[in-house]
């Protein structure tokens, strides 16, 4: 009989600091060959620019994971309270 892997318990603490989040309404993707970087912004009506919120960096095989896990909630969330009705952002 072959040796089993273990399910690890990771605990995750959450700061309140954290916890609130920031709130972004526009997403850059971009990539090395060994980084995945997510820059989250809060675009604002009639303002020149535009300040990144908060940036995550990921390993390839982690952003294809939260493809995954993104898409799995996307169709849960469209389950219950219907389809998400994809709008082209406007051309300035």
């Amino acid at each position: 009989m072959a040796d089993q892997p273990q399910k690890q318990e990771i605990k995750i603490q959450l700061s309140p600091e954290i916890a609130a989040g920031n709130y972004a309404n526009f997403t850059v993707i971009s990539h090395s060959p060994n980084e995945f970087f997510l820059d989250f912004i809060q675009v604002v009506p009639n303002m020149p620019e535009a300040r990144v919120q908060t940036r995550v960096v990921m390993a390839p095989e982690n952003a294809k994971n939260l493809l995954f896990a993104l898409r799995d909630s996307l169709t849960k969330y469209e389950n219950v309270f219907g389809e998400i009705q994809h709008k082209e952002p406007k051309k300035a």
